[in-house]
């Protein structure tokens, strides 16, 4: 079954997701399997490294503050829009200092970076351990620097490594 298929996750995922998509048919499902399969075959022949997960559990607390953060950023980027307040704003850089190294946590924190409105993942120096993002509204990079490190960072070392 691993050779046939090598990442069942990635194609039941691909599958679903193609049906919600494109609604529940017999050619649906036949279309969305076979483009699901072909794409777990190109993610095999890619290898990539599969990630270690040691604490499951601290999934759910993560993906729940995550969720939280998107929310309340949406309403504050929203009001920032709407209000018309922008002048009295400064947008900036911020350099973030990161102990993380496994690749597959950082890149979901590049994902829970940049899907939170207002931040933005720049570059990541993988020899300094160093994050750089970009922030809508900065008033205090040390606040920022605390805020990933403390809701993120160690969430994710703690599942990761």
């Amino acid at each position: 079954m691993s050779a046939a298929l090598p990442y069942p996750l990635l194609t039941a995922s691909l599958l679903i997701i193609w049906l919600l998509l494109n609604g529940l048919s017999v050619g649906q499902v036949i279309l969305g399997g076979l483009i699901a399969l072909a794409a777990s075959l190109a993610m095999a022949a890619l290898r990539p490294a599969k990630p270690n997960i040691r604490r499951w559990g601290m999934i759910p607390q993560l993906a729940l503050i995550v969720l939280a953060d998107i929310l309340r950023s949406n309403i504050a980027v929203a009001g920032i829009i709407l209000q018309g307040r922008r002048n009295n704003r400064t947008s900036g850089f911020v350099m973030l200092p990161l102990e993380l190294r496994d690749r597959t946590a950082l890149a979901v924190l590049a994902c829970i970076i940049t899907s939170t409105p207002g931040t933005a993942w720049v570059e990541y120096h993988a020899g300094s351990g160093r994050l750089r993002i970009h922030v809508l509204d900065l008033v205090d990079q040390q606040a920022w620097i605390d805020l990933i490190k403390q809701r993120y960072e160690w969430r994710l070392m703690e599942i990761f490594e």
